[in-house]
């Protein structure tokens, strides 16, 4: 099926453009540089000045950006017909990273079939199944944290969550293949801004740095090769991602590769950061500090899957999740034409008073309260038919994790004042590592 052209600076007539939503008359790379470095201050003000829907212009191509930040309007976006909100269009500058099968890449038909091959390796039982993988990691790595001085627990969970990947996703155990691995992954997950210009302009792709980034890519697609022929038709007593993926589906090798790449890079620095604003919460908060020590002794999943919650509500690790139209379409009170790119600004809705009482402080119980937050209003995942397939899988390895660091320490924080984001990419990290001090806990009666 033939792409959808963006609509933007050579598709937009004037008599289109006066009718869409209000927006900041910038240059459009002036806007784009908000957008990349600053979009949660960005945003609010945007909104401020301009209401609930507003509209910017980033490249390339000046494109037409709509911003949304009402619920209702949201819900609207991700419950429409997938084949008229398109999100892989959105994703193409990933090709070259994640490989032309990625389920974030694939629309209509071809999302379905893909979608539906992944999710047996991620219905309920199946993360029941790994959970206890990812808690004996978890346990191995937090009993080597650094006791009495501060240290980055950022870093410490890109550490722990690629070697979750590599061993419970990947199903790579053996010891010179992990050592193989490790730095080899590191560098692709470390992608900037820069090397993903190359899925904008393809000759790029032949020059450094972006070949150098591509050589260490096919070093790591030769490994990937080689362990799925190794799994293929040998998966008795396996319990990991691809042997399940390999047990449920009909796939061709280039598809499983995509979809651990994919896998990688869209699970690896986004639980990575969830948990470190979580760690930096904790640790600025005695009450809600032994709050989860007391969940982490007790068992009690759904306490400790709150306050993680409520650190991807508080610090929302992508702050908005796009779609293209492929036709034009009502919503949120505008007609707006096919090629428009639709934004759903979810870090306005995490920040709203409206559905958020004392939306500025951390508040675990919010998710546990008889009341609790209204569907649609928490949506770090997205929603929809594109709702993150991973969603589950992140907040039973998030849960696991906290589990082992509560159960071993005491936090608190060096700095007594909340760290302030910064973008990497496309996520929002904390700007110092999320920096803690631990000391060992008495183990409770």
């Amino acid at each position: 099926m033939a792409s959808t052209p963006l609509l933007g600076g050579r598709t937009l007539d004037r008599q289109t453009a006066r009718t869409l939503p209000p927006g900041p008359r910038l240059p459009t790379l002036a806007q784009t540089v908000l957008f990349a470095s600053h979009r949660r201050t960005f945003f609010p003000r945007m909104r401020g000045k301009y209401g609930d829907v507003f509209t910017i212009r980033l490249v390339p191509s000046s494109r037409v950006c709509v911003v949304l930040s009402r619920p209702d309007d949201i819900r609207e976006v991700f419950g429409s017909a997938p084949s008229v909100m398109h999100a892989g269009e959105g994703n193409t500058v990933l090709k070259p990273i994640m490989g032309a099968h990625s389920l974030l890449l694939l629309d209509d038909e071809d999302h379905v079939r893909m979608r539906r091959q992944l999710m047996p390796a991620f219905s309920g039982q199946a993360l029941r199944g790994y959970a206890g993988m990812v808690h004996e990691l978890a346990r191995a790595d937090v009993a080597t944290w650094p006791t009495g001085k501060p240290f980055k627990v950022h870093q410490r969970m890109r550490n722990l969550t690629l070697e979750i990947i590599l061993q419970v996703i990947f199903g790579v155990t053996d010891r010179d293949r992990l050592n193989q691995l490790r730095p080899l992954l590191d560098k692709i997950v470390s992608v900037s801004p820069v090397i993903m210009l190359g899925g904008f302009y393809p000759a790029l792709l032949r020059v450094r740095p972006w070949r150098t980034y591509l050589d260490v890519q096919q070093q790591v697609d030769e490994i990937l090769y080689d362990e799925i022929a190794k799994r293929r038709g040998n998966l008795a007593g396996r319990n990991d991602v691809l042997s399940r993926l390999l047990a449920a589906g009909t796939w061709s090798d280039v598809e499983l590769r995509d979809q651990l790449v994919t896998l990688l890079l869209a699970g690896h620095e986004t639980t990575a950061t969830a948990l470190a604003w979580t760690f930096h919460e904790l640790a600025r908060s005695r009450e809600d500090l032994e709050f989860g020590q007391r969940a982490a002794d007790t068992g009690a999943d759904d306490e400790l899957e709150a306050i993680l919650k409520e650190a991807m509500r508080l610090h929302p690790v992508v702050y908005q999740v796009g779609r293209r139209l492929t036709e034009t379409a009502d919503i949120a009170g505008y007609r707006l034409p096919r090629g428009t790119t639709i934004m759903a600004a979810v870090g306005l809705v995490h920040r709203d008073g409206e559905h958020f009482p004392m939306p500025q402080e951390f508040r675990p119980q919010r998710f546990l309260d008889d009341d609790p937050p209204a569907p649609g209003t928490w949506m770090p995942f997205g929603g929809g038919a594109r709702r993150c397939i991973g969603a589950g899988f992140s907040l039973m390895e998030g849960t696991e994790i906290l589990r082992a660091a509560l159960a071993a320490y005491d936090f608190t924080a060096p700095h007594p004042k909340p760290e302030p984001a910064q973008s990497k990419n496309v996520t929002l990290v904390p700007s110092r590592g999320a920096e803690v001090t631990v000391t060992r806990r008495t183990p409770p009666r």
